[in-house]
């Protein structure tokens, strides 16, 4: 019960954030260019809170946290004073009014820039992607892929850690073959390797792009004995102890291989289990039924323990961090490649790269916000400047009931000289309001079926 508050209020802070950010950018060059600014409301539904500022603009905040909305004087659906003949939106030039809709998505970019940037000023705690092992006949295998080495460049694209090394073979989604580079620990030797990616089978919703290339992470090693048992998980209920050696999962052997018992616990959630293990040299069963938690949109099974494991080596430890001036360029350089990236993504998705099974909606959403709340500031800075991203790009669709559908129309008025005409506009609406439903129904089923 915890989680769900601590996810829902985490979404909507996050959401909060991210609809002011993009309905301030429509109002401030609106109010830039003369227009009169009658709301501008948070939310949508029952007002929670409102004020009328000096400025005349009713400020609120409505129940539904799921969007917001500006509202300009408009002489077509209002009455208009003599005074206000020149405040009103359709007035304005149509480059005013390609400015004042293209604010609220390009408000979103500057965010995540400003997100990003105070990430980096902070610093990134992250790992150098040193590759453990492949796969036995994966992808990788085949293309001889050195194992203990690390990967310094993706499909043209330098990386530093396994973040980007996992945006870079998202990116690559659809192509033939990608070329990934190494070199060996201490060495200034690069390899090339080219993977043969043609029947690459990549579900986002379920395994990362570098798991199902057949790339293993480096580990340190991890032993089958308990070293931690979190205060009031089902270890700690059904009186699994410190130092327990883990032997058995329902008669199955894990004696030697922890991720082999993490595993199989996954797939147990709800499920009564029996344990095997040996507890100062008396083999003994437990019985512990895992916790259903939700990780990444799938439901697995959670038992509260950690291994005994090595230490993982400081050498392979890295912070990203940047000074004053560095650190913007590299704000926006993520910003703009993720930009591409996304608009990548929905070229894929519409020729059939990407499946529509990988669209996630308000509830994946609202998981992504807590799990990087709970990482600490510097994750939920990065995952508000994701999400400001694709809530930018999202406006910028060609759909008539969003921001890049009405740019759609002044643009072709700014060609024509002539405003497109209202019957064609309203059957336009319609078929926005339609395709946004599918997209967004298609997009909660997904949710609800991970959960």
């Amino acid at each position: 019960m915890f989680e769900f508050f601590w996810n829902l209020v985490s979404f909507v802070i996050a959401l909060g954030i991210l609809i002011t950010v993009h309905e301030y950018g429509h109002f401030w060059v609106a109010r830039k260019n003369g227009v009169k600014v009658q709301k501008f409301s948070i939310g949508f539904g029952k007002t929670l809170w409102s004020n009328i500022g000096k400025d005349g603009t009713e400020y609120v905040i409505a129940l539904i946290p799921l969007g917001g909305f500006v509202k300009m004087l408009d002489d077509r659906v209002d009455d208009i004073l003599p005074e206000d003949s020149d405040k009103t939106f359709n007035s304005k030039t149509v480059y005013q009014r390609i400015a004042i809709i293209a604010a609220g998505p390009f408000a979103n970019f500057a965010f995540a820039i400003v997100a990003f940037y105070l990430m980096f000023l902070i610093g990134v705690p992250s790992i150098k992607p040193m590759i453990g092992n492949i796969e036995p006949t994966s992808i990788s295998a085949k293309a001889n892929l050195p194992a203990q080495s690390q990967i310094v460049e993706v499909a043209g694209k330098k990386v530093t850690d396994w973040q980007d090394v996992n945006l870079a073979l998202v990116g690559e989604i659809g192509s033939s073959t990608i070329e990934i580079k190494t070199k060996q620990e201490d060495s200034v030797n690069i390899t090339t390797s080219l993977l043969n990616t043609k029947e690459w089978q990549f579900s986002p919703d379920k395994v990362s792009a570098i798991d199902s290339l057949g790339i293993k992470p480096f580990r340190p090693n991890v032993y089958n004995e308990l070293a931690v048992i979190h205060p009031d998980s089902p270890a700690a209920i059904s009186g699994l102890k410190v130092g327990d050696v883990l032997l058995e999962v329902n008669g199955i052997s894990v004696k030697d291989d922890w991720y082999d018992f993490s595993n199989k616990i996954q797939t147990l959630a709800d499920q009564s289990v029996e344990i095997l293990i040996e507890r100062e040299s008396i083999a003994q069963i437990i019985t512990v039924v895992p916790k259903a938690i939700s990780r990444n949109g799938t439901k697995i099974g959670y038992l509260g323990v950690t291994p005994k494991s090595d230490k993982y080596p400081e050498k392979f430890k890295i912070n990203t961090s940047y000074g004053l001036l560095e650190a913007l360029e590299q704000s926006i350089n993520r910003t703009w490649n993720l930009v591409v990236l996304s608009f990548d993504m929905i070229g894929k998705l519409l020729t059939g790269d990407v499946s529509v099974k990988n669209l996630s909606g308000p509830i994946s959403i609202a998981q992504g916000a807590g799990d990087s709340a709970n990482f600490g500031l510097v994750y939920f800075l990065g995952f508000l400047a994701l999400i400001s991203i694709n809530l930018g790009i999202i406006n910028l669709l060609p759909l008539p009931v969003l921001d890049g559908g009405h740019l759609l129309y002044y643009i072709i008025e700014l060609f024509t000289g002539k405003p497109v005409p209202e019957k064609i506009q309203e059957v336009g609406f319609k078929f926005g309001t339609i395709t946004l439903l599918c997209l967004m129904s298609i997009a909660l089923f997904n949710d609800l079926s991970r959960l």
